[in-house]
């Protein structure tokens, strides 16, 4: 399929998908969805989608709230904090243990991230407030896990609605017991997904750990060097934040901190003296990272650690800015990892050549992983995202390099109809969207959190994502089952 013949596909996918609506929901889709090009200025491109706006009311959406945000994403991971969901039990019930942030330790003891605790809203405490439930609560933690370094208040809905003060709780108990409690107002209503709760988290990360009394973590058995970094914005999803320090180390730096994966408060409160910030996730991540660079002049880079490409680029380019020992010890690790490469694609491009994907995750996946499909000669032909902003679409922009289609905040019926019109040989989707094209009939890979697999960073990881690729595209499997379009009728 050439490029002008997808294309015109692409258009006419997106003209069929809005007839099916209301004049009024047509019109307002119609700005979120378009096609981009790499090279046609004129063309409606991946900046011009809007993003960040209300969902059309009455259609299905897979994003997050505020809620997920902060507590999924920010602080669930830190391990040694212990996280108190605020409300009734069924958001603390489906955030707990759901995103695979693997850590080290000894759950129940030191770390705390796959245990749930709720405060357990009930009928009364709508009515009565449960302020006072929330200091029953904080005073059981301390007794039951005495270990913790840290607790945080991550408020559900109907705390702001009732108007529960979580901020006076968490001042006198901190108080009480002297250590850092953090309450976070992430009520789930709060914007329009759960990127408003990236950022009220990484506020609350400022105002209570950079400028809030860390007295009783003790950093000064750390003294700093000139080639300390921390990671940030990586949940260590199967083990991807491991894989990024093994060659961060090998080229010679050191990672005092990374978070929120398998991140402890005291290499939070350590961070603000590093010399590089690497940004991984910039959508969740970029606020705290931007404040650490205006008050505290740490330079902040993104990294992407998807595909052997986009590795060597990264490392490259955090390594402009160490000395020349970093730069040319960068150039070794690269060359050390050039013949496994080597072998993987030799291995698997030429059962992947060719083959088209089409991606939609909830985060920033949709345009990291672009490059790794690449270098495997896939080509993705279309890509979006469930909550990003502005700046997630122009930096998209850059990844493609062939006609892609554009959606934001995309919805059940249009992915399906999509895959349809376009027919891909793979859908990478999120948690939420992979059981539509599994009873479709066709191959998918969960690129939220790899299904069991992973990880996917860095060059090990490269070769656990073709291997997992073409165990999806070429399984045997596909033979007993037809796509809706190779059926009959």
């Amino acid at each position: 399929m050439g490029p002008e013949t997808l294309e015109a596909k692409q258009k006419a996918a997106i003209e069929e998908i809005l007839k099916a609506y209301p004049e009024k929901a047509a019109k307002n889709r119609e700005k979120h969805i378009g096609v981009g090009t790499p090279n046609d200025e004129n063309q409606k491109t991946c900046g011009d989608v809007r993003s960040n706006k209300k969902t059309v009311p009455g259609v299905m959406s897979q994003r997050g709230c505020a809620y997920a945000g902060s507590k999924g994403v920010v602080w669930g991971p830190i391990k040694d904090m212990i996280h108190i969901s605020h409300g009734p039990i069924g958001c603390g019930q489906y955030s707990r243990a759901g995103r695979r942030n693997y850590y080290i330790g000894v759950t129940g003891v030191d770390t705390f991230v796959t245990m749930n605790f709720s405060s357990d809203f009930q009928e009364n405490m709508i009515v009565f407030g449960g302020d006072k439930k929330l200091g029953q609560c904080i005073d059981e933690i301390e007794t039951l896990f005495p270990l913790n370094n840290g607790i945080t208040v991550q408020s559900e809905c109907p705390i702001g609605l009732i108007g529960d003060d979580i901020n006076a709780v968490a001042k006198v108990k901190a108080k009480e017991i002297g250590k850092t409690i953090v309450p976070v107002n992430c009520e789930g209503f709060r914007g329009v997904s759960q990127s408003l709760g990236h950022h009220i988290a990484n506020d609350a990360v400022r105002d209570y750990i950079f400028e809030g009394d860390m007295s009783h973590i003790d950093t000064t058995d750390v003294t700093a060097t000139e080639y300390d970094v921390a990671i940030i914005g990586d949940y260590n999803i199967g083990g991807d934040t491991w894989s990024s320090r093994i060659l961060l180390e090998e080229m010679g730096l050191r990672v005092v901190a990374q978070w929120s994966g398998d991140a402890t408060l005291k290499e939070m409160a350590l961070t603000p003296k590093v010399k590089l910030n690497l940004l991984h996730c910039y959508r969740s991540m970029n606020y705290i990272s931007r404040h650490m660079e205006k008050e505290f002049g740490i330079p902040w880079v993104e990294y992407n650690f998807f595909g052997p490409s986009q590795t060597i680029k990264s490392l490259r380019k955090i390594a402009s800015f160490f000395d020349e020992k970093i730069q040319a010890k960068c150039e070794e690790v690269i060359a050390k990892y050039q013949p496994m490469i080597d072998a993987v694609i030799a291995k698997y491009k030429p059962r992947l050549e060719g083959k088209q994907v089409m991606l939609f995750v909830g985060g920033l996946r949709p345009r990291h992983v672009i490059g790794a499909y690449e270098d495997l000669g896939m080509e993705v032909i279309g890509t979006g995202y469930e909550f990003a902003h502005d700046d997630d679409y122009k930096r998209t922009k850059e990844e493609i390099f062939r006609s892609t289609v554009i959606y934001d905040d995309v919805n059940e019926y249009e992915l399906e109809a999509f895959v349809k019109k376009l027919q891909p040989d793979l859908v990478a989707s999120g948690i939420k969207e992979k059981y539509v094209f599994q009873k479709m009939g066709l191959p998918y890979r969960q690129m939220h959190s790899w299904d069991y697999s992973g990880p996917y960073h860095g060059y090990d990881g490269f070769a656990i994502f073709a291997q997992d690729m073409d165990l999806a595209i070429n399984s045997p499997v596909w033979a007993h089952s037809k796509a809706p379009w190779e059926k009959e009728g």
